[in-house]
């Protein structure tokens, strides 16, 4: 996740280029960069590795002045985040200048074919291949705007960019292919940026481009047509939110603008670190070795919360990929029991703030034990980032909404990750399997997509049980974890009584609780021909058949397509297919969704639920 400020017009370019990235730069810090064209229509470039206040402080010592240009804060995907791979990036002649947010899958294949036409590269990005492109396609065409539309024909991932030439003066040109594209409109000037906060202050009236379509702003005008040049009408918008209601991008609560967040976070927390050719998954900032990775013969976790949950889920993943024994703990436990641990075992901490007292209680706890200790977390450099000896940094991006919705998704992909990458370490997971859990990774954010453009159905669930007083959620191995989470997700914002269950349990005493007012949330998706879980399917089938025989009210939570539960179901949430390991990050979304609606009829407070805060920061 990276952000993306343009603008021209008649004031000075820098302030409101770095006014903008300051509002942005929750969307990466690893590094910043700037470029403007000045009156002479002589470029200048700065950039800077680390937070924008290195990049400020490069500007100060060597101005740079301009009436339009593009900035860039940038999360490191492809390459290290250093100077040299700090954007904007630039073509060899120094005339075409790009900003991006996304991945370029088929950059490799783009440079071997620029290359043959004489092109060099400088950078380990995917993002400098643009620039270059971009250059060879205006040798042949009489306009940047052409010669842009061409190149991003030709490019296969997901990518917001922004691009200059001093071939043509007073010009942005501005596409979107996934990641969010802001446009906004002032008085003889116009603004690109990937969020609205940094435009509120300059104007109020923005649209937003669709996928597929690119803009070409001046000093005078706004043009916008899809990749073959159509032309395309924006839907122009009057922005009336306070700076907070700006943060909520016109969702009604932070945790509805949360959840549907997800496929962006998703795609964020792998772009960079897994490649689609070879299935290899890459891990940066740790100071654990390979070697030391192999030598683990044991790993704990320790979380509090939805990470707990999270971490279970991990568990699942890490045993069948790397087939390392796991015990997962609720940190705010785990120094009480005086843990046995040596210089052979890893310490997971999961952490959305990186802040919980638990956690990082649990986290010294292990190193004065001599144990190391990978942290997975959200917000880089807080405390359990700098006490770890490695951190898998989860992109979602700030979550505001107390309820943990997108930070679960992206640490169930970053425990699955480093699943993924042990395995591979440890010769536990061929090279065949882990191109097969690539593509399925890569796969996820276009199905999570899919699930909630189709979610009318539950707001009906919600106005069906919106007053019942207690729920029970079932699921049966890696979908317990569902369970737990789903429960745990109602009862936060609604304040409605819900447990979750491991579904083989139930005749060890919830079964005793079943009668026609209790509604029963059963999560059973199947991987087709996965031996396991079909087993494990048709014995939640089972349980499912013994709570309609106790008059329970059965929700399902199915794989699409799913004849045989479906029928003995009073009502089915579908999911699509998707593997065993995978399954639980579809499976939640719905019942995130389920929750939130049910809230909202309840007249909960979503995003600020009693007695509860974000982050804990005290045992």
């Amino acid at each position: 996740m990276c952000g993306i400020v343009g603008y021209v017009g008649n004031k000075q370019v820098v302030p409101v280029i770095l006014d903008g990235l300051r509002k942005l730069e929750y969307r990466g810090y690893d590094s910043a960069g700037i470029a403007v064209v000045d009156e002479g229509q002589q470029l200048d470039i700065r950039r800077a590795e680390g937070k924008l206040r290195n990049l400020e402080e490069a500007i100060r010592l060597k101005p740079l002045d301009g009436t339009y240009g593009i900035g860039h804060t940038r999360w490191a995907t492809h390459g290290r985040p250093t100077e040299e791979n700090a954007h904007p990036h630039r073509d060899c002649s120094g005339r075409v200048v790009v900003v991006h947010n996304g991945i370029i899958e088929n950059y490799i294949q783009l440079k071997d074919r620029l290359r043959q036409s004489d092109h060099v590269f400088v950078t380990e990005t995917d993002t400098e291949i643009v620039a270059h492109l971009v250059e060879e396609y205006m040798k042949e065409e009489d306009s940047l705007e052409k010669a842009v539309g061409r190149a991003v024909r030709d490019l296969r991932g997901i990518f917001a960019l922004s691009i200059i030439s001093t071939d043509e003066p007073d010009t942005i040109i501005a596409v979107r292919q996934g990641p969010p594209v802001v446009i906004g409109l002032g008085d003889g000037e116009y603004f690109v940026a990937s969020d609205v906060p940094p435009i509120l202050q300059h104007t109020r009236d923005v649209f937003f481009l669709g996928d597929g379509e690119l803009a070409v702003l001046t000093k005078d005008s706004v043009r916008v047509t899809d990749f073959d040049g159509n032309p395309v009408e924006p839907h122009t918008q009057r922005i009336t939110w306070d700076p907070i209601m700006a943060e909520k991008g016109g969702f009604k609560h932070f945790m509805l603008k949360e959840i549907y967040e997800q496929p962006r976070a998703v795609r964020d927390t792998v772009q960079g670190r897994v490649s689609l050719d070879t299935g290899r998954v890459y891990m940066d900032e740790m100071d654990i070795t390979p070697e030391e990775f192999k030598s683990f013969d044991r790993v704990l976790v320790a979380a509090c919360g939805t990470s707990w949950h999270a971490g279970l889920a991990g568990k699942y993943m890490i045993e069948q990929l790397a087939r390392v024994p796991v015990e997962v703990d609720y940190a705010s436990e785990f120094r009480y029991r005086n843990p046995v641990m040596s210089e052979r075992t890893l310490l997971v901490v999961i952490s959305q703030s990186g802040e919980t007292a638990d956690t990082i209680a649990a986290l010294r706890e292990a190193k004065e034990r001599g144990a190391k200790v990978l942290a997975i977390c959200n917000v880089q450099g807080s405390m359990i980032t700098r006490e770890s000896d490695g951190t898998i940094l989860t992109h979602a991006g700030p979550e505001i909404g107390v309820a943990s919705t997108k930070a679960f998704t992206s640490q169930m992909i970053a425990l699955y990750l480093f699943a993924m990458y042990l395995g591979q370490l440890r010769g536990t997971l061929s090279d065949e399997d882990s191109r097969k859990h690539a593509q399925q990774l890569a796969e996820l954010p276009v199905k999570i997509e899919h699930l909630l453009s189709e979610s009318d159905e539950l707001e009906e669930l919600a106005r069906e049980f919106h007053r019942a007083t207690d729920f029970l959620y079932l699921g049966r191995g890696i979908n317990f974890t569902v369970a737990l989470e789903g429960a745990l997700k109602l009862k936060e914002i609604s304040y409605i009584h819900a447990e979750g269950y491991p579904a083989g349990e139930m005749k060890h005493g919830p079964n005793a609780l079943i009668d026609e007012r209790l509604p029963v949330v059963v999560v059973n998706p199947r991987e087709e021909g996965d031996e396991a879980s079909e087993l494990r399917y048709e014995k939640t089938h089972s349980n499912i058949v013994e709570v309609k025989a106790r008059e329970g009210v059965v929700i399902s939570v199915l794989t699409e397509g799913d004849e045989m539960s479906s029928k003995v179901s009073d009502h089915v949430i579908e999911i699509p297919e998707s593997s065993d390991l995978l399954s639980p990050i579809l499976a939640i979304i719905p019942l995130q969704l389920l929750a939130y609606h049910i809230a909202v009829r309840r007249g909960c407070d979503v995003d600020q639920p009693r007695n509860l805060a974000k982050s804990v920061t005290v045992e």
